[in-house]
C-alpha cells in the first residue's frame, strides 16, 4: 500500500509541474508576443501606414503568441497531431457557421493590399461621411462629422462604391449661380473669375474656370470651378459663395426665384387680378 501510494504522489507531482511550467510559458508567451509586436512597429513606422502598422502588428502578436499556446499544449502531455486534427474538423464546422464573418476576414485582407484609404482619410460609403478612425479585419468604423460612429462591414466596402475625400492633397470646388436673363453673361463670368482671383486659398494652377451650364426655368446658369488644399475646401466655398452675393448686391445683378407662369387657356377666363396699393386696405 504504500508503494501504491508513494507512485501516486509521484505522478500527481509531475502532473502539477507540467501545469505550471505551462502557465509559465503561457504568460512568458503573451509579454514576448508583445514585445516583438511594439518592436516591429517601432521598426516599420516610415515603410508601412498607420492601419497596416496596427493589422500586421496583431498578426505577428497572435502568430507568435500561438506557438507558445502550442508548446505549453505539448508540455500537457497532449499529442499535437491530434490537436491539430481535430482544430481541422472544428475549422471546417465554424467555417459554415460563420461564412459572413469569413468572407469580411478576406474582403479585409483585399482592403488591406489595395490601399485605397488609410486611417484619418475622409470616406463616402453609401450616404455615410465620416473620417476612419479603425480599420480592422471584419470591419471599418468611421466618426461622422456630427459624432456619430459607423461600423461598416468589410465584404460591404469591397462590393459598393468608396470615395476617399481626402486621398489627394487638392479639390475642385464646384459652385453653382443662377443670374437673370436680361444679364450680360460675359460679364458676370469675368467678375465670378476675378472674385476667384482675389482669394488667396484659390489655387493659380490649375486655373479657376467658370463656364455655362444650363438655361433653367427662371435663370441662367453658370458654374464656378475653383481648385484649393483640401483642408480649406468647406470653408473656401461657403466665403467665395458669401463675397459673389455681396458682389452682386452691390452691383445690382439679380439672381432670380423660381418663377411660374399660369395660363388659362382661350376657352376659359381671365384670372381675376387686383392690385393693392401699399398702405391701403
Amino acid at each position: 500500500m504504500n508503494e501504491v501510494v508513494t507512485d501516486h504522489s509521484v505522478q500527481d507531482a509531475i502532473t502539477w509541474a507540467a501545469i505550471l511550467k505551462a502557465m509559465v510559458i503561457v504568460i512568458a508567451g503573451w509579454y514576448l508576443s508583445g514585445l516583438l509586436s511594439r518592436t516591429f512597429r517601432r521598426s516599420s513606422e516610415e515603410k508601412l501606414t498607420v492601419h497596416q502598422l496596427a493589422i500586421y502588428g496583431r498578426l505577428v502578436f497572435y502568430g507568435v503568441f500561438a506557438l507558445f499556446v502550442v508548446t505549453a499544449i505539448h508540455q500537457l502531455g497532449f499529442k499535437i497531431s491530434v490537436l491539430l486534427g481535430a482544430a481541422g474538423i472544428l475549422s471546417v464546422a465554424i467555417g459554415f457557421a460563420s461564412q459572413t464573418s469569413a468572407s469580411n476576414l478576406i474582403s479585409g485582407l483585399f482592403l488591406l493590399g489595395e490601399k485605397s484609404f488609410e486611417v484619418g482619410d475622409v470616406l463616402r460609403v453609401g450616404s455615410d461621411v465620416g473620417e476612419v478612425i479603425s480599420i480592422d479585419l471584419l470591419s471599418v468604423k468611421l466618426r461622422t462629422f456630427d459624432n456619430l460612429f459607423v461600423r461598416i462591414p468589410n465584404e460591404a466596402m469591397i462590393k459598393g462604391t468608396v470615395v476617399n475625400l481626402t486621398k489627394f492633397p487638392i479639390r475642385r470646388a464646384d459652385l453653382t449661380v443662377g443670374i437673370a436673363y436680361r444679364e450680360d453673361v460675359r460679364q458676370v463670368t469675368e467678375l465670378l473669375l476675378d472674385i476667384a482671383d482675389r482669394e488667396i486659398r484659390v489655387l493659380e494652377e490649375p486655373q479657376p474656370f467658370c463656364i455655362t451650364t444650363n438655361f433653367g426655368s427662371s435663370s441662367v446658369d453658370l458654374q464656378l470651378s475653383v481648385w484649393c488644399r483640401r483642408e480649406f475646401f468647406r470653408e473656401l466655398k461657403s466665403e467665395l459663395m458669401m463675397a459673389i452675393k455681396e458682389e452682386f448686391d452691390q452691383r445690382g445683378i439679380e439672381i432670380p426665384f423660381p418663377h411660374v407662369s399660369l395660363y388659362s387657356g382661350s376657352q376659359t377666363e381671365p384670372f381675376p387680378v387686383q392690385r393693392v396699393e401699399e398702405g391701403r386696405p
